[in-house]
């Protein structure tokens, strides 16, 4: 990843469900960082529209993140998935919402997705949840693209780089957010970004992103000085106005009674790190590890919690920093941020 043209070595990361937006991408931009879109959970038109949008407020270059998709086996997963939607029902119910069937073939537009990166020729294409495949990573190289795949530990490192990656995002235990083993059902490990740039860098060269509770000046000075290239930095921009970050979410990160961050599958099927509220004390410990199947059948409950502002019932995801999270303006969080 060619970080020169950046003034400061932040990038926002890709936040999907709604707090990443061309507004933010281009405030980043702005103050000397680089902004990223998030596609995940959107559709290929509302993507084309949001670079679209973000190009006609930033001349600087930025990133688009897509999801590799997952493919869940029915034969396998159909019972554990059965019986957490019953375990839904009651609070569907509470709050007038459906739990849907579930859909086994839900790639989240990712060939559309490839094909529309390609024609856009962003600067940065990032992937989450996977290595995209050798196929895909010539594809956007071909275009001009920078590509860049997210790891949580060295295996997953070296499986990118044979495939062409132009860089990584080592993503640590501390990130908000779902965590991004290449594994639906894998579990975890406990690593640091800090850790995570020491494994990584012993077995690849390329340049390297470290993300994951990092929320000042001294935490990014730190990982540079390890190595990085780069941090990514999430959770740090989620009050800013310039966030699409929902009301919901907003008012969970700054309720005080909230006060433990954990990482969990009770929203989606793949673990990721947010606030403990009441649904992940009722629900954690049932989540069937699949994806993006069990996103699907919470989805319709969150919305309907969302709109009546309660956030003990939707995801709030959020890193392990979260109480130094601000309201202050995307130009403000880059100036705390650089050494």
């Amino acid at each position: 990843m060619d970080v020169t043209r950046l003034q400061r070595a932040v990038i926002a990361a890709p936040m999907a469900g709604g707090p990443s937006t061309p507004e933010l991408v281009a405030a980043v931009n702005a103050a000397g960082g680089m902004g990223q879109l998030a596609a995940g959970y959107v559709t290929v038109e509302a993507v084309r529209q949001q670079i679209e949008r973000t190009r006609s407020l930033t001349d600087r270059p930025f990133g688009v993140n897509v999801f590799v998709p997952a493919h869940p086996d029915p034969r396998i997963d159909r019972a554990a998935v059965e019986a957490y939607r019953r375990r839904l029902t009651p609070i569907a119910l509470r709050l007038g919402a459906d739990v849907p069937e579930p859909r086994w073939d839900d790639t989240d537009g990712f060939e559309a997705k490839i094909a529309l990166l390609e024609e856009a020729a962003v600067d940065t294409v990032s992937f989450t949840f996977g290595c995209p495949g050798a196929q895909v990573v010539r594809r956007l190289r071909a275009v001009g693209s920078q590509v860049v795949v997210t790891v949580t530990d060295a295996d997953e490192a070296l499986a990118a780089v044979r495939e062409g990656a132009d860089a990584l995002c080592v993503q640590g235990a501390q990130a908000g957010g779902h965590r991004s083993t290449h594994r639906v059902d894998a579990i975890p490990n406990d690593l640091s970004h800090l850790d995570l740039l020491r494994e990584v860098r012993s077995v690849t060269s390329v340049p390297l992103v470290a993300a994951g509770g990092i929320a000042d000046a001294q935490d990014v000075r730190r990982a540079l000085g390890l190595g990085a290239a780069a941090v990514q930095v999430g959770t740090a921009f989620l009050l800013t106005p310039e966030a699409g970050t929902s009301a919901t979410h907003r008012a969970g990160l700054t309720e005080p009674s909230l006060s433990r961050s954990v990482v969990t599958r009770a929203f989606s099927g793949r673990p990721g790190r947010g606030l403990r509220n009441a649904f992940v004390d009722e629900l954690d410990a049932y989540a069937p590890s699949v994806f993006p199947v069990v996103d699907q059948l919470t989805k319709p409950m969150r919305a309907a919690a969302a709109a009546v502002e309660d956030f003990h019932l939707v995801n709030l995801w959020a890193g392990t920093r979260w109480r130094q999270a601000t309201a202050a303006p995307a130009a403000e969080v880059l100036e705390r941020l650089t050494p």
